[in-house]
């Protein structure tokens, strides 16, 4: 299976995406703890269908020392043990800040309330840009159709 464009080797989008993963760099170098953002972009990259996104967090997580467990219950994290308090109210604000388009409101007051209990402004700021980031990340691989299960952690940088 191939991709419809390649997005590594099509000028203008090496081009948006070098940009992309320059944004990445700020997030991955912020204060919001690395399993989270991990968590974060796994379980949108779940939600938007993304195969090739999928492979590559769980993959990254896992090399970084993420467990199998943890990584198998990402997708039904509301009924895990597994997670801290801040981890779900992450994972929740990922989940509507994913899904706004199915919710009328958008990300309602007590979720954000609930990740404001847990993480300062920048980590905020952070949380929002990597749900933004992976969100693109997302949409772009699957309307290519980018093949999945090929990833090896730390081959794009």
């Amino acid at each position: 299976m191939d991709a419809r464009l390649n997005l590594h080797t099509n000028p203008l989008a090496a081009q948006l995406f070098k940009h992309f993963n320059a944004a990445g760099k700020v997030i991955a170098n912020s204060t919001l703890p690395a399993a989270t953002q991990e968590l974060v972009k796994i379980r949108a990259s779940q939600i938007n269908g993304c195969g090739f996104c999928t492979d590559m967090h769980t993959k990254d997580a896992a090399a970084a020392g993420e467990t199998p467990t943890r990584l198998n219950l990402v997708a039904t994290w509301r009924e895990a043990t597994v997670f801290t308090d801040a981890e779900r109210a992450a994972l929740e604000l990922a989940e509507q800040g994913t899904r706004i388009a199915d919710a009328a409101g958008g990300v309602s007051d007590e979720v954000w309330a609930n990740a404001a209990k847990h993480y300062d402004e920048d980590q905020l700021a952070a949380l929002i840009a990597i749900i933004a980031l992976i969100n693109a990340y997302n949409r772009a691989n699957v309307i290519v159709q980018q093949p999945a299960g090929d990833y090896v952690p730390g081959m794009f940088g």
